[in-house]
């Protein structure tokens, strides 16, 4: 289908908060460029954290369709505003994110202070950033790496957000990657990378009292690390249980910083999920998701944040729902390890 070159005028039902689209620009593009933030995270149609009701127009998807949805779901009127394309003028329902509609994204030089290798498979970069630029975020965002071939490397903030003159970023090697591939090859300390952000709107409500259930696979457990590290600091007494889902127990690369976490906070409970454990393994096995809904059939009273694959947040998602929680108790932060994205002209987002 050709997409529409007039623009389109969008409203949002619950505010009447309005914005303009440019021809063939997204809803969720066209949002952020005039600080209206809306719920996204992979931004490539693959995870649904951007999804909201359709209630007037219509919308084309020119760059990826919606999969991420079910039929069930685009009969109801939802669409993903990271690839939908309004061709006439719309009415949408969405929830606005308030909370981070005054941090700028800012493009910085970064330092690659100290390189750590946590497994054969994870490296732990410790970025320093400009003296007189500081990335101020929310524990959970993530920052896009900038690559000189014109592409990105979208990484979770490991750090907590009180640690302003660094990074952390958590990488896995994978097959094939350019950028992973350096890290583990060829990166030296004292190299600059190019960095953009902070990016997305997975972190902590702080206005809620729930108790707190974070579930991770693999990498995903870093914006996680620096939610706990935040609501630590910030002495917040909600319990929190933490999931994390590996292959192997040696993944489990994080083990002895979070017993010393417990150490701190004695409501932090830990429960480490393998889906490859050997015999000596004594605790729980299996998908990472069905580790929570076994110790909790009943997920009604929970907020829950989840960071991990697609795989894992779209079969996790559909089992905390049928496990009673709702989509506003339930946050979560899809990646994958998809080719990577080529970088957006100043024109195109400006």
């Amino acid at each position: 289908m050709t997409v529409s070159q007039s623009q389109r005028h969008i409203r949002i039902s619950s505010s009447e908060r309005e914005f303009v689209a440019r021809p063939g620009e997204t809803l969720l593009t066209a949002a952020l460029r005039q600080g209206v933030v809306l719920p996204y995270s992979c931004k490539n149609g693959t995870c649904s954290s951007c999804k909201c009701t359709l209630l007037e127009g219509s919308v084309v998807y020119p760059f990826n369709p919606p999969e991420a949805l079910s039929k069930a779901e685009i009969e109801a009127g939802q669409v993903l505003a990271c690839q939908a394309v309004p061709v006439s003028d719309l009415a949408i329902e969405a929830r606005e994110i308030e909370q981070i509609a005054e941090i700028p994204v800012r493009t910085l030089p970064a330092r690659v202070e100290s390189m750590q290798r946590y497994t054969p498979q994870v490296m732990c970069l410790r970025l320093k950033l400009p003296r007189a630029a500081r990335l101020q975020f929310l524990a959970g965002q993530y920052v896009d790496i900038l690559l000189p071939d014109g592409k990105r490397r979208a990484f979770s903030i490991a750090s907590a957000p009180s640690q302003s003159d660094f990074l952390e970023l958590h990488v896995k090697h994978v097959a094939g990657g350019g950028f992973t591939g350096h890290v583990f090859d060829g990166m030296q300390i004292k190299e600059i990378l190019r960095l953009q952000g902070p990016l997305g709107t997975f972190f902590v409500r702080r206005d809620s009292s729930r108790p707190i259930i974070m579930m991770g696979g693999g990498t995903g457990f870093a914006p996680l690390k620096s939610m706990i590290e935040e609501l630590i600091e910030a002495e917040d007494t909600r319990p929190i249980e933490l999931f994390w889902g590996v292959s192997q127990a040696t993944d489990l690369y994080a083990s002895e910083m979070i017993r010393g976490w417990q150490k701190k906070r004695e409501n932090l409970s830990f429960y480490p999920v393998l889906t490859d454990p050997d015999s000596n393994w004594k605790g729980e096995t299996g998908f990472v998701h069905e580790a929570v809904t076994r110790r909790h059939p009943d997920l009604k009273p929970y907020d829950i944040y989840m960071s991990g694959p697609p795989a894992m947040v779209h079969s996790a998602r559909l089992a905390f729902l049928k496990a009673g929680t709702t989509e506003d108790h339930l946050f979560y932060d899809s990646f994958d390890f998809a080719p990577d994205i080529p970088i957006r002209t100043k024109s195109d987002s400006s």
